[in-house]
């Protein structure tokens, strides 16, 4: 049986350990903040003292957790994943950070004999929680292939886009794709409701047509209610955009949708609304437009 390390215990690393060990692998985890493998522990998971340790019990370890800085540290810091590894291993970091740092993980990894996928993921918690995931996929094809078991215990779409690196490229897309659905979403709403329709009855009537999406249908609700419990935190979308924003200048490409609700973003982060739902983009529309204070 397929031993896995699974670092990162948030909303999502919790639900994604969850569906490994359902689907029958012998999985040990590791949180930076203590306490938060109790549900797993119910259903078989051991949890190990620290990164190091959890590599050395391991063949595989997956990573989740929020930024370039983390995964930096679980993977190099003195206990570190790569303290415990050993040549053979494999890391596949599902965490969403910046391309070029994940070349350089893998790089300083491959001297140790340890094979590196990275392997972003969107669906969001309802994706995870459900094994129904879109994984994006950079890395070498012998190592892929060795990480697809773990992959499609967690996911339904698996995409190998290339080399090292290709998978973070393709999840950089992704966010800047999301960013246009929450801001459109959010413009089409507020001009329904500002010239006297029912907004519930107007997201109805689009989505049987052409501006169905899942923003719509799922985010929608929480945008006319002004409310917005947590699923993606905005502070992550907004780091998420900085790795995309990043990108399109070293490639040479313009983002001005991205631009702009990273702007947006941030004023919403210095108004204390971070830690809230993405569709909390919807607040910054509503003020412009005179809806709220």
């Amino acid at each position: 049986m397929t031993r896995i390390g699974f670092v990162g215990l948030g909303t999502m690393g919790v639900a994604m350990a969850a569906n490994l060990v359902r689907s029958g692998f012998e999985v040990a985890v590791w949180n930076r903040t203590p306490g938060k493998a109790g549900l797993l522990l119910e259903i078989g998971v051991t949890e190990a003292a620290d990164p190091a340790s959890l590599a050395a019990a391991s063949d595989v370890v997956v990573i989740c957790v929020s930024d370039t800085p983390d995964v930096e540290a679980v993977l190099f810091a003195e206990r570190g994943i790569a303290a415990g590894a050993r040549a053979g291993m494999l890391v596949i970091d599902c965490s969403t950070i910046a391309p070029a740092a994940t070349r350089s993980f893998a790089a300083r990894l491959a001297g140790m004999g340890v094979g590196f996928v990275d392997a972003p993921v969107t669906g969001g918690s309802e994706g995870a929680q459900k094994g129904t995931l879109s994984i994006l996929v950079g890395g070498a094809d012998e190592d892929v292939a060795r990480a697809r078991p773990a992959l499609e215990a967690m996911g339904t779409t698996i995409t190998h886009f290339g080399p090292v690196g290709y998978g973070q490229v393709a999840k950089a897309v992704n966010q800047a794709i999301i960013a246009g659905g929450y801001l459109s979403v959010a413009e089409g709403l507020v001009l329904g409701m500002k010239a006297g329709l029912d907004p519930d009855q107007l997201v109805t009537a689009l989505s049987g047509g052409l501006a169905a999406s899942f923003i719509l249908a799922n985010r929608s609700g929480r945008m006319i209610a002004n409310e917005y419990p947590l699923g993606f935190r905005l502070a992550l979308h907004r780091k998420d955009l900085g790795i995309a924003l990043e990108l399109a200048r070293e490639v040479g490409a313009t983002l001005p949708v991205s631009a702009l609700a990273a702007a947006l973003e941030d004023g919403l982060i210095a108004r204390g609304h971070g830690d809230e739902d993405n569709s909390a983009l919807a607040r910054a529309i509503r003020e412009l437009s005179g809806m709220d204070g």
